[in-house]
């Protein structure tokens, strides 16, 4: 079996795949500092509450966004799940080539959406990822990622909001039903969930008009994508999982560098 983690800004993802379909998947905070041990301790709670045994995974790829967690996180797969992780970075083969200017500054979290979304859907396709960040990353049909835009996410927009002003508080991210709103919770939900809905459907059209691409194919992912595909015809699917598949993807073209630690 095999444990694909998905290292986020906030959250880190971890999913687990029996051949290739994804039998559980669970999350834990980023932002808290955790040892090899804890982190350990954690992910084999998690597979066994998830029915998993933990001595049937025999492989874990890595993606991540945060440096800082990546030597504990590691040590802890090598330690309880007695694997090497392949950790996604330049060297390994994806399917995708980046046509970049500086492709190494593109991060693994985008390479995986892209390849999850062109070896699912074909290209040209648009990935769109709702996370801490909102990113728009355009692939062609001979998967090469030609363009990405990085927005502010949801989230970070709703904390600024009630962190850098005095007297807006923390609300809960959802579309109000009507956006004259008359009160301060459902205003700020309306400028939050309807602004996104209006950026997104304005870059999605600037990207096909700039790129010629008029039938590419739109996918979203990400924790608020969700929100964002109910309501604009712009997104044509929405892939709660494109990122753990894409993980799966990327191991299964390199499996034969993993190793087993004795």
């Amino acid at each position: 079996m095999l444990l694909t983690i998905d290292v986020g800004n906030t959250n880190i993802t971890f999913g687990v795949y029996d051949g290739k379909k994804l039998t559980a998947g669970f999350r834990m905070i980023s932002k808290v500092e955790r040892t090899s041990d804890e982190f350990g301790m954690n992910i084999c709670a998690l597979l066994s509450d998830n029915g998993i045994d933990r001595k049937k995974i025999d492989g874990s790829i890595i993606a991540s966004v945060v440096p800082g967690v990546m030597y504990s996180l590691t040590s802890a797969v090598i330690k309880y799940l007695d694997c090497e992780p392949l950790i996604v970075a330049p060297g390994l083969k994806t399917g995708i080539r980046v046509a970049t200017p500086n492709p190494r500054e593109i991060g693994a979290d985008r390479i995986v959406d892209a390849v999850g979304a062109f070896e699912k859907y074909g290209g040209p396709v648009l990935v769109l990822d709702f996370g801490t960040a909102t990113t728009y990353d355009l692939i062609n049909a001979e998967g090469e990622f030609i363009a990405g835009i990085t927005a502010p996410g949801i989230k970070m927009s709703a904390k600024a909001l009630w962190e850098d002003t005095a007297k807006l508080p923390e609300i809960e991210i959802m579309k109000p039903k009507t956006i004259l709103a008359q009160d301060t919770i459902t205003s700020m939900q309306a400028g939050l969930v309807y602004g996104q809905i209006g950026q997104t459907e304005y870059i999605i059209e600037e990207v096909k008009k700039e790129s010629g691409f008029k039938d590419m194919k739109v996918i979203a992912t990400g924790g608020l994508g969700g929100i964002i595909f109910k309501e604009t015809k712009k997104i044509d699917v929405y892939d709660k999982e494109l990122t753990l598949e894409g993980l799966r993807l990327i191991y299964e073209k390199n499996k034969d560098r993993n190793s087993r630690v004795k």
